[in-house]
């Protein structure tokens, strides 16, 4: 069996010196509230019909500030980064407990 290895997303590749946001482009929001993602922005993303996109927002105190797109595929391994080492140290306190009870 041959094994597939998974294309990080740009996401998790942070912090291995690349450079992760830019602005690509300006778009704007019609009376129904849809949004037009021009067709270089959809090719370079790999963005095709079907494909599911999550809605991230950065919130301050008062609204959201910052919208962010996550092709739905790499939004699994990009919780999976920042929840990974709160998961370790999840484990390793978890680990302690259980060597004092004993």
């Amino acid at each position: 069996m041959v094994s597939k290895e998974k294309e990080p997303s740009c996401c998790e590749s942070q912090d291995q010196g690349m450079s992760c946001c830019k602005v690509e482009s300006i778009i704007g929001v019609d009376d129904r509230g849809q949004i037009l993602l021009p067709k270089d922005v959809r090719d370079k993303a790999g963005i095709k019909p079907g494909d599911k996109l999550a809605v991230v927002t950065w919130e301050s105190p008062e609204k959201a500030c910052c919208i962010s797109l996550i092709k739905a595929e790499y939004l699994t391994g990009t919780v999976k980064g920042i929840l990974s080492p709160m998961m370790k140290e999840t484990d390793t306190n978890d680990s302690r407990r259980s060597k004092r009870r004993s």
